[in-house]
């Protein structure tokens, strides 16, 4: 049977050349660098020239990189970090659409009595601007906009986001964790105070991050313990991880140029789904992600449409991979506006570099059978969608 995965989304393939770059870090060179002996200290240059390539990659001194466990430690670092060093100031903003390690953050703030506002997006999942600079008052410390949403890859206006919040002298944080090895970023450029970023997005493997954070910028640790991080993030450092995350960026952002490629095939996927009656582009078509595909099945459920997909061999998901225990349908398509039943049969696909032209010929050989059986089973299909 053909395999295809189109789930990037949720995770990536971790690749040789990362692996082969990382290994002499568990093998040979497994020293703790805070130690002051030779067999901790050898392995200090490796995790300051991963630093320094980060850096070089996002634009930004090495000095303003601190290495993470992933993309919600770094989401939970920066928004409770500045939150709780604001100076008195009790309000932040964020959007309808954030990641849950975003707005699960924001919620166990507000149990600590701050305030948040969730500011709601237009029907392709672009902030309301005009909602954002309403919204910032006197009392306001942090906006919190991520930079290319998980779902349906909308990619946000970041650095008019940042022109509003800093005319007013409010920080910006964005959740770029999928933004970062899809598309450029540079943090100069983007103007943002912080920026989380997550390793297994890009090829990396799970469970190594970072946050830049900017020259400056107050933050309270979140993980207290020895002096790692230059005394900001306790903990030791995982030097094989850390290298692997440099070398995983280094290939992603060299393979920049290709995304025109990426670009064909989805739009490829999208003109062919979309052929397919009753069905909804979930985001806007051409201010996405490369790879990002999401479109929605009127009269179905979207958790079986994936289980038919993985047994024909094709591994792709109805959202984030973080909510696949809820049955309740996407807080994102919900915020777009689709009612619960609409919102309910979504299909997400995201491309890889990896996938092929043959991929996305195998899934617009096989998606149309598939809806095609669900809705032949379904009573509301065939008293309402069959008759249109």
């Amino acid at each position: 049977m053909r395999e295809v995965y189109v789930d990037n989304a949720a995770t990536t393939a971790v690749l040789p050349e990362v692996i082969d770059a990382m290994m002499p870090y568990w093998i040979e060179k497994w020293g703790n660098p805070s130690s002051l002996h030779s067999k901790g200290q050898e392995v200090v240059p490796a995790l300051d020239n991963a630093r320094q390539s980060i850096a070089d990659l996002l634009g930004c001194s090495r000095h303003e990189i601190f290495f993470t466990s992933g993309g919600s430690e770094s989401d939970n670092w920066a928004i409770k970090g500045v939150m709780r060093r604001s100076g008195g100031k009790k309000h932040l903003i964020t959007t309808q659409i954030e990641h849950h390690a975003v707005l699960h953050t924001c919620k166990a703030l507000e149990k600590e009595g701050y305030k948040v506002t969730y500011i709601g997006v237009d029907e392709r999942g672009i902030v309301k601007l005009s909602e954002l600079e309403a919204a910032i008052d006197d009392d306001t410390a942090l906006v919190a906009v991520m930079m290319a949403n998980n779902e349906i890859g909308t990619i946000q206006p970041i650095k008019e986001i940042v022109r509003i919040a800093h005319s007013k002298g409010v920080l910006v944080f964005t959740d770029a964790v999928q933004a970062v090895g899809a598309i450029p970023v540079n943090v100069q450029d983007l103007g943002v105070d912080l920026l989380a970023l997550s390793g297994h997005k890009f090829h990396a493997p799970k469970g190594i991050g970072a946050l830049y954070v900017r020259k400056g910028v107050r933050l309270q640790s979140l993980i207290d313990g020895g002096g790692q991080e230059r005394g900001r993030r306790g903990g030791t450092e995982n030097v094989a991880m850390a290298v692997a995350l440099a070398k995983a960026l280094e290939i992603a952002v060299a393979k920049l140029p290709e995304n025109d490629r990426i670009v064909a095939m989805r739009d490829r996927l999208i003109d062919g789904l979309m052929k397919i009656p009753h069905t909804i582009l979930n985001g806007d078509r051409s201010q996405r992600l490369p790879g990002n595909v999401n479109v929605a099945f009127e009269f179905i459920e979207g958790e079986s449409l994936i289980l038919l997909l993985d047994r024909a061999g094709i591994y792709a998901s109805t959202g984030s991979a973080c909510s696949t225990a809820s049955l309740d349908p996407s807080h994102v398509l919900l915020a777009l506006g689709l009612p619960h039943e609409k919102a309910h049969g979504s299909l997400r696909l995201s491309l890889s570099h990896e996938n092929t032209e043959e991929d996305i010929d195998y899934i617009l050989e096989t998606v149309p059978g598939i809806v095609k059986r669900l809705r032949d089973m379904s009573p509301l299909y065939n008293s309402r969608g069959n008759s249109k």
